[in-house]
This record gives C-alpha cells, sequence and structure tokens, in this order.
C-alpha cells in the first residue's frame, strides 16, 4: 500500500492536474524534507501553532490572575518557569502570550502580503507614470529604519495592540512591492503573456491569472523569513509600552516588566525572551528551508 502510494506520486506521467499537482508537492516535500534545520524550523512553527491552540489546557493557571504570596518565585514543580512580579505563572503567560504573537504575525501577513503583491505586479506590468508614482512611494517608506516608522504610527494612533499591528504593516510592505515589481519584469515580456495579450485579455487578467501566480513563491518565502522581523518589531513595540496593554501577556511587554528584577530574579525576563528568540529562530529555518525549495534560482 505504501510503495503503491509513493509509486503514484513519484510517476513520471501524471494522469490529470491534480496528479501532476500531488507529484510537485511530493517532490518539494522531499527536497525540504533532506534538510535537517528546516525540519526543525518546522517543528518549531508547529509546536507554536498547537501551544497557542491548545493554550487553556495547556496552561496550568491564568495568565492574568496575581497572587502577591508567590511573587518572585524561582522555577520550581509548582512554577515550571518561575513567577513574574505579581505572583503570575511566567509559564501560563508565556503559553496564552504565544497566541497574542501569532494573532499579530496572521494579521500583519494577511495585509502587507496582498498589499505588495498588488502594488508590485501594478507597476511592473503597467509601468509608465504608474511605476513611478508607487516605486517612489515605496522609496520613501524604505528610506527610514522599520522600528523607527513603527513607533512613529502607533505614537501618532495611539498605543494598542490592533494600532500595532496596522503600524507593522505599514511600514513592511515596500520590500514585498519591490519583490513582486522585479518578478513581473522578468515575465511581463514573455510569449506567453504576449499571446495571452493578443487573444484580448485585460491587464488585470493578466495580472491576477498569470502574473500574480509567477510571485506567489518567491512572495511566501520573503514572508515566512520576515516573520521573525515582525515578531521582534511587536515584541520591540510592547516593550517600549506601545504595543499589547498590561494584563495581556505579549512577550515583549513581560520582557520590560522583567527587566528590573534581571539581576536577582533573572527567569521573569529571561523565559519570554527565550520563547521570542526559539520561535523567531524556527521561521527563519523554515523560511530558509521554503528557499531552497520554492526559489527556482537556488536549484
Amino acid at each position: 500500500m505504501v510503495s503503491g502510494l509513493r509509486a503514484y506520486l513519484l510517476s513520471s506521467v501524471p494522469r490529470s492536474r491534480a496528479h501532476a499537482r500531488l507529484v510537485r508537492f511530493y517532490l518539494a516535500w522531499l527536497a525540504f524534507r533532506s534538510n535537517p534545520l528546516a525540519v526543525v524550523g518546522l517543528a518549531i512553527v508547529l509546536a507554536l501553532l498547537l501551544v497557542a491552540a491548545f493554550a487553556p489546557w495547556l496552561a496550568p493557571t491564568s495568565p492574568i490572575e496575581q497572587d502577591l504570596a508567590a511573587r518572585l518565585q524561582p522555577p520550581s514543580a509548582a512554577h515550571w518557569l518561575g513567577t513574574d512580579e505579581l505572583g503570575r505563572d511566567i509559564y501560563s503567560r508565556i503559553v496564552h502570550g504565544s497566541r497574542i504573537t501569532l494573532y499579530i504575525v496572521a494579521l500583519v501577513v494577511v495585509i502587507v502580503g496582498p498589499l505588495g503583491l498588488l502594488i508590485g505586479t501594478a507597476a511592473g506590468y503597467l509601468g509608465g507614470w504608474l511605476d513611478v508614482v508607487l516605486m517612489r512611494i515605496t522609496d520613501i517608506f524604505m528610506a527610514f529604519p522599520r522600528l523607527i516608522l513603527a513607533l512613529a504610527f502607533v505614537a501618532a494612533l495611539g498605543p494598542g495592540i490592533e494600532n500595532a499591528i496596522i503600524a507593522i504593516a505599514l511600514t513592511a510592505w515596500p520590500p514585498y512591492a519591490r519583490l513582486a515589481r522585479a518578478e513581473t519584469l522578468t515575465v511581463r515580456h514573455a510569449d506567453y503573456i504576449a499571446a495571452v495579450r493578443m487573444q484580448g485579455a485585460s491587464p488585470f487578467y493578466i495580472i491576477r491569472a498569470h502574473v500574480v501566480p509567477m510571485c506567489l513563491s518567491s512572495l511566501i518565502v520573503r514572508l515566512t523569513l520576515d516573520m521573525a522581523g515582525i515578531i521582534l518589531t511587536a515584541a520591540g513595540l510592547g516593550f517600549l509600552g506601545l504595543g499589547a496593554q498590561p494584563p495581556l501577556p505579549e512577550w515583549g511587554a513581560m520582557i520590560s516588566t522583567g527587566r528590573q528584577y534581571l539581576l536577582d530574579q533573572w527567569w521573569v525576563a529571561t523565559m519570554p525572551g527565550f520563547a521570542i528568540f526559539a520561535v523567531s529562530l524556527g521561521f527563519n529555518l523554515l523560511g530558509d528551508g521554503l528557499r531552497d525549495v520554492l526559489d527556482p534560482k537556488q536549484a
């Protein structure tokens, strides 16, 4: 049964379009699986998803309930990662904080991916004055460091997790627009694009049906690699008090409140810092593995 399925997935003569997609996906998985570090990154990201999904069952206590009698307790059997200055269990707060991290990452990706793809493909395919205007706007956003620009937007919008997401998204889209434009410039004069154009297809249809699919693989790789940067930016805003507000268990805010106890009660700031490090490393390793599989230039 297993050998028959493997032969089906490795067939050199696909029986249908769906079969061809399965063969291509399986070959990509085999290439991805051959990279041990990429598999480690995938395992970390999957662990983050599982922890966020089952946080109420994995966390032994409430992430916001205070117990001043147990404040600043070191790691023990009762509190695996210790307690903070208000007696809250750090392990429970990190587990529930994974939901906030995924919430921020998911919303930022949903915003910046389509936005950068739309701007980049439109500028690259249509060209002319539209290309000039869109790319100059992109250059203006890229001229400022991402964190500094995000701080400016949050200062204008006000602190809060929703405003932090908007600020990060407004500063993160330019690289995707540049990438999509570069990919579009390489295919807009291709023979199959010219054939579709001669058949009377509109520019919107050509961009949607033929240009965007060619840009997706590079965009997915870039998004995966940038997720670590998104997490660090969100943590930086939380550290400065401009992201998720107390008592939400956001990892950057946890480091901020724990930094004054760093010398004597090191676990208060170290544990959420380690969570940020592990998740960022996982996304970076996963992005490197996807780049090797999806980027044709790496072949």
